[in-house]
């Protein structure tokens, strides 16, 4: 009896996303077109694949050995599918990159050609949680993103780790000293980056645990405005380390107390862990390693 592809695509989508609605958006159809193609699948091979369908939705040992082969399976189309377009496109595949930080990715620009000589590839920038959208979307190949979620369907692969650091106008009273303390903010303009920002969120909780209401906040959408901002004296903020270009109308200073050190990680789908695009981002990451602020 032959295997309907459409429906093991469906019943790979939801084994992997764990839910008919993730699934749905991931492969761009309606939910009930899933349903129904779970539902044919089991009919026409008389076996369970999930213990009910209300979420969470958990694999019977049939549907575990199932998702199994699914994953090799999807696994090697997608070889083949880049294998063919690779050899079609005269400049080779394009590798879509999206990340939350525009200093990883212009450091992955670099390298990558070195691990895909002649390979072309584009780059959107976002907050962490629009990149792990627009992965989950299929509208990137991979993406660079500071302590994504962890999540089933996505494969990682650990970049750098870094702490924040505090910008000032180079006239600030503390821009010559060795740290400051994280009290200077209850005197002080925090300058934020709009929500829900990793370094916004991270900001404000180190703020919250430690008790210190800023004196006034401003919320600005980019790391260029907020630069801008600091270097007018109109407030300060908080960046991480690797994100501090060299300005001379700014100053940055480690704080003297305890701060959350952060992992970016390249992330891409797992199912396309083992494609030769895959290989060719991790490959890269690995290389990048040794730049970390804080050793990984």
């Amino acid at each position: 009896m032959a295997v309907n592809l459409q429906h093991l695509r469906a019943f790979h989508a939801v084994a992997g996303e764990g839910s008919i609605v993730r699934a749905a958006r991931r492969l761009a159809v309606s939910q009930p077109t899933i349903s129904e193609q779970l539902r044919a699948l089991e009919q026409r091979h008389q076996v369970p694949l999930f213990h009910g369908r209300k979420p969470p939705l958990v694999l019977t040992g049939a549907g575990q050995s199932l998702f199994a082969l699914t994953q090799k399976l999807f696994s090697v189309s997608s070889e083949i599918d880049e294998f063919l377009t690779q050899s079609l496109a005269p400049g080779g595949l394009e590798l879509r990159l999206a990340s939350d930080s525009p200093t990883y990715a212009a450091r992955f620009v670099a390298a990558y050609p070195a691990r895909r000589p002649g390979a072309k590839i584009q780059v959107r920038i976002g907050n962490a949680s629009e990149v792990v959208a627009w992965l989950k979307a299929g509208q990137v190949d991979a993406i660079i993103a500071c302590d994504p979620p962890i999540d089933g369907s996505l494969a990682y692969e650990a970049i750098y780790r870094d702490r924040l650091v505090l910008g000032v106008a180079c006239d600030h009273p503390v821009a010559d000293c060795a740290t400051a303390a994280l009290s200077i903010f209850s005197k002080e303009t925090l300058l934020l980056r709009e929500a829900p920002s990793r370094t916004r969120e991270t900001t404000l909780d180190l703020l919250s645990r430690a008790g210190i209401e800023p004196l006034e906040t401003i919320e600005l959408h980019t790391r260029e405005t907020i630069r801008e901002a600091i270097a007018m004296g109109i407030g300060v903020s908080m960046f991480y380390s690797a994100e501090c270009p060299p300005d001379p109308r700014i100053a940055y200073l480690p704080l003297d107390c305890d701060v959350p050190i952060q992992t970016g990680y390249v992330v891409c789908l797992s199912d396309q862990r083992r494609s030769s695009l895959a290989r060719g981002v991790f490959d890269t990451a690995a290389s990048l390693c040794k730049a970390s602020p804080i050793p990984l």
